[in-house]
């Protein structure tokens, strides 16, 4: 009976460690994609704050708070923020298989 274990652990273990290796290179070019779009899209949540204040206090305040709210959504604190928290959740999923299969 402890010869069974000992075999279904190893083979266990040899089947998941492909999917540990897939998850960190996924988490590994995911983060540095987010790093990029990051940089990418906190200078252009610059510009559209800037035009959206210019359009807030000259054309329609309405169109203004929309695009103030676009600007937030695409700065560092909105989208970028929710995506590195979906990969820390990811992080810990390996983690978790990490840990019931090796530890």
């Amino acid at each position: 009976m402890g010869i069974a274990f000992g075999l279904l652990k190893l083979i266990l273990k040899i089947v998941v460690a492909p999917v540990v290796l897939l998850l960190t290179l996924a988490i590994w070019i995911c983060v540095g994609l987010v790093y990029v779009s990051g940089l990418v899209l906190g200078l252009l949540s610059t510009v559209v704050a800037l035009l959206g204040v210019a359009v807030l206090v000259t054309y329609s305040p309405q169109n203004g708070l929309i695009l103030l709210a676009i600007a937030f959504l695409i700065s560092p604190f909105g989208l970028p923020k929710l995506a590195f928290w979906l990969l820390g959740k990811v992080h810990d999923l390996k983690y978790a298989i990490q840990d019931l299969v090796y530890g």
